[in-house]
């Protein structure tokens, strides 16, 4: 019986395919899905990026009226705000990304940010 047990394959050549098969699926499992992790961080800094760009000014003119003679019927003054660019609308990188990368000083002089 221990002969028989011992000569016996028939599990094997299966449990030998089902394990290089499913080796080979869990690598390429981790492969795509840290793919789709850099596409997803990709178009959520292309999100960001477009929120930071919006223009925010506002503004709105007032209106006076004046009636016969020199009484002063109303008057409402306009009000404006300006946008201005703050650290986070210049975002051009893809540091989360792709990391951070290295400039040479020549580089970094004629880079804008």
């Amino acid at each position: 019986m221990l002969k028989q047990l011992w000569n016996d394959e028939v599990g094997f050549v299966i449990s030998a395919e089902l394990v290089l098969v499913l080796t080979i699926g869990v690598l390429a499992m981790i492969v795509g899905l840290s793919e789709v992790a850099v596409a997803v961080n990709t178009e959520l800094n292309d999100i960001s990026n477009a929120i930071g760009r919006l223009n925010q000014s506002y503004s709105f003119t007032g209106f006076s009226s004046d009636s016969y003679g020199n009484k002063h019927k109303s008057d409402y003054a306009g009000s404006s705000w300006g946008d201005r660019i703050d650290n986070c609308d210049l975002n051009d990188s893809c540091e989360l990304v792709c990391g951070v990368s290295s400039h040479s000083s020549s580089e970094k002089g004629a880079a804008s940010y």
